[in-house]
């Protein structure tokens, strides 16, 4: 879905979802609430003590102080329930950027701000005005509509914040940016890195000759190529931090062998990097090159490195051992305001990263890794506690990325095998996990973002495994025994009231449940046994275990045996299922 199909109902979805947690706050509040998730704060409860709407307020919606970034947010939020349909009238803008100016001013003016506003606001404008004159601290005020504002009115507003005594930035945020933000916050990228400084190599012996630069005029996209230090890459990564890489592909791999090299490199022979290593490429919605403090930069807007996540990682983790290295570094302004039909930007991206992510192998799974599917199962199970790898990286990354320490951790990969195991030909899984990220089982593998559908399937597949644990035979029959008992449980879990309470007693390892459901599970591994061994064929002809499991329409045949004379374990299949399902009903009930 591309950001200009996207329209006020994508965003009202997104709305409501917030109102399952907030309740209590308005149309207007949780609009203010989901710009502060999708543009300023990391983690949505910073986002939501951010809030200071309500009666007495001046229009001051919200105040966020970032220490870390020594920077103070200040937010005026209008939801209007059409795009761009409504113009912004010129007393709010312009009382809003007054604001700014009266916060941080003489005596008087704050006094004569304060007065009448409600303690609560007060208090946070207080805090917020001893950070920026005695701390100095940065300003960034944002007007935030869903409407429209003229080009003067703009203008009127930025030179009355100018007029502030302190570091300020002014924005204002109009329907047709906030649905470029909202693409942005469905992808993934939220919040983004609104701003970011690269520096361009030069001198150090070293003759680059400045920036190369191509403009396209069909398709407007523009492009600057040129050397930065390892010192400016580092120094890049350490300002930008882990949301500079949210359109990779993957995560930090760690230590794998290219890393590893890249490291060897860094520290015997440095002045070799530049030849050796594939670069950096970093996709942006604006650029401009400019001079500060004597130093060529290229100041880009809303940048994403989207290849050359794991050059980055490494060059700023060896620190001075890269000191004398340099990287070529590519950054492509991809127009996202085209009228064209096809998803041009997300197009163009996918391409761009499969055509250079070449030093670690790219997996179809990486593909598939920023897909809003993905993005929206991820969110999903955050909310149920389980942190879902939707990259390629090392769990120690994942829990940092997450910024928790007990969440549950399952891969992508997991989940697909378990969907396939259960729904699909049990073969589809043995041929390898990877081919079920193509394109021809993607979306029946992740039909859906509930995540009941997956972790119904998940949590049995988890017991069926633990169950053939210890058994090298039982090992190939895995997957048709799973999508057996899948056949039981499903009609089950289709409430949802069955499948939350399966999911609990797993979690909880309910012995009540989860010892009968074992039972069944060994039961119907025995069947799946006898069943290979009445069909394997005998003498020289005989098929190998690991072969026989392999065959298609296997759960066909299986079905067929098991309702024959043949099957030993029916009995205490059934028993033992019957006595999981009573516990399972009063699980509900409890």
């Amino acid at each position: 879905m591309s950001a200009m199909r996207l329209t006020e109902r994508d965003l009202g979805r997104e709305l409501d979802e917030f109102k399952e947690r907030y309740p209590k706050l308005s149309d207007d509040e949780l609009f203010v609430l989901w710009f502060l998730r999708a543009f300023v704060a990391e983690d949505e409860g910073s986002a939501a003590s951010a809030l200071c709407g309500g009666p007495r307020d001046k229009g001051i919606d919200a105040v966020l102080i970032d220490d870390a970034a020594r920077i103070v947010f200040m937010v005026q939020g209008k939801y209007r329930h059409k795009v761009a349909a409504k113009a912004e009238r010129r007393e709010d803008v312009t009382g809003f950027a007054q604001l700014a100016a009266d916060l941080c001013g003489d005596g008087p003016a704050f006094v004569s701000l304060c007065k009448d506003l409600s303690p609560e606001v007060s208090r946070r404008l207080d805090e917020a005005r001893t950070r920026i004159r005695k701390r100095g601290y940065g300003l960034h005020h944002y007007y935030v509509t869903l409407g429209k504002c003229s080009g003067a009115l703009r203008d009127e507003a930025t030179r009355i914040v100018r007029a502030a005594d302190a570091a300020t930035v002014f924005e204002i945020f109009e329907g047709k940016r906030i649905m470029l933000l909202l693409a942005d916050y469905l992808d993934g990228v939220a919040p983004p890195v609104p701003s970011l400084d690269i520096a361009i190599e030069s001198g150090g012996g070293v003759r680059t000759g400045g920036v190369f630069n191509r403009y396209d005029s069909k398709t407007e996209i523009e492009s600057w190529a040129f050397s930065m230090t390892s010192a400016a890459v580092a120094d890049m990564y350490e300002r930008a931090g882990s949301r500079l890489f949210a359109r990779n592909v993957r995560g930090f791999l760690g230590s794998t062998e290219i890393n590893r090299g890249m490291e060897a490199t860094l520290q015997r022979e440095p002045e070799y990097f530049w030849y050796y290593n594939n670069g950096i490429t970093i996709i942006c919605d604006d650029a401009k090159q400019e001079s500060s403090r004597g130093q060529q930069i290229l100041r880009v807007t809303n940048p994403q490195v989207i290849n050359g996540q794991q050059t980055t990682r490494t060059l700023a983790r060896t620190g001075s051992d890269g000191q004398k290295a340099s990287v070529l570094v590519r950054v492509i302004r991809v127009p996202r305001s085209s009228q064209r039909a096809d998803n041009g930007f997300e197009t163009l991206v996918s391409r761009i990263v499969s055509a250079t992510n070449w030093q670690n192998a790219i997996r179809p799974s990486d593909l598939m890794s920023n897909d809003r599917r993905q993005i929206e199962i991820e969110r999903q199970l955050r909310k149920l506690h389980y942190l879902y790898l939707r990259k390629r990286m090392t769990k120690g990354e994942a829990r940092r990325a997450a910024g928790a320490r007990h969440l549950r951790l399952i891969k992508k990969e997991e989940l697909a095998q378990a969907v396939a195991a259960c729904d699909l030909d049990p073969l589809v899984v043995r041929e390898g996990k990877e081919g079920l990220f193509e394109e021809r089982w993607y979306g029946q593998v992740f039909p859906t973002a509930d995540p009941n559908y997956y972790l119904s399937r998940y949590w049995l597949m988890r017991e069926v495994s633990y169950t053939a644990r210890g058994y090298p035979e039982r090992a190939y029959a895995k997957w048709l025994v799973l999508n057996f008992v899948w056949q039981s449980l499903d009609p089950l879990c289709r409430r949802r009231a069955a499948a939350t309470a399966f999911r609990e007693a797993c979690e909880r390892d309910t012995a009540e449940l989860v010892s009968p459901l074992l039972r069944a599970i060994d039961a119907a591994f025995g069947a799946s046994l006898r069943f290979y061994r009445a069909n394997r064929g005998s003498g020289p002809t005989a098929i190998d275990v690991s072969t026989f499991f392999k065959r298609r329409n296997l759960d066909k045949e299986f079905a067929r045996f098991w309702r024959g004379s043949r099957n030993a374990s029916r009995g205490r299949y059934n028993r033992s299922w019957a006595r999981f399902r009573k516990v399972l009903e009063g699980e509900m009930s409890a």
